[in-house]
């Protein structure tokens, strides 16, 4: 699994990164998603994410690798959402790796 988290100041870039993110995962945070895709679709997602901060000279997109022990290793404090939509998103979740 992959957790990937961004900061990007441009709405427009921000908007784009986001919506392509959700074609390979869920969106556990506002800019938080956990995809877990395996090696090549991982490739795919990190060509596209690259081009679309090709242009963007502030900002960054972070991508961690949980391995599958890791992943057992992961906790939330406060209420778990399987996935979060904009409308929806709740600020009092903390998510502790």
């Amino acid at each position: 699994m992959y957790l990937v988290s961004y900061d990007i100041s441009t709405d427009k870039i921000r908007n784009k990164v986001a919506k392509k993110l959700l074609d390979y995962g869920k969106r556990v945070q506002y800019s938080v998603f956990e995809c877990d895709i395996p090696e090549l679709r991982y490739k795919k997602m990190y060509r596209e994410l690259a081009k679309l901060m090709e242009k963007e000279e502030e900002g960054n997109i972070r991508i961690y690798y949980l391995c599958g022990k890791c992943e057992t290793r992961v906790h939330t404090i406060g209420t778990p959402k399987e996935t979060l939509s904009d409308d929806t998103l709740e600020q009092d979740n903390l998510i502790i790796i």
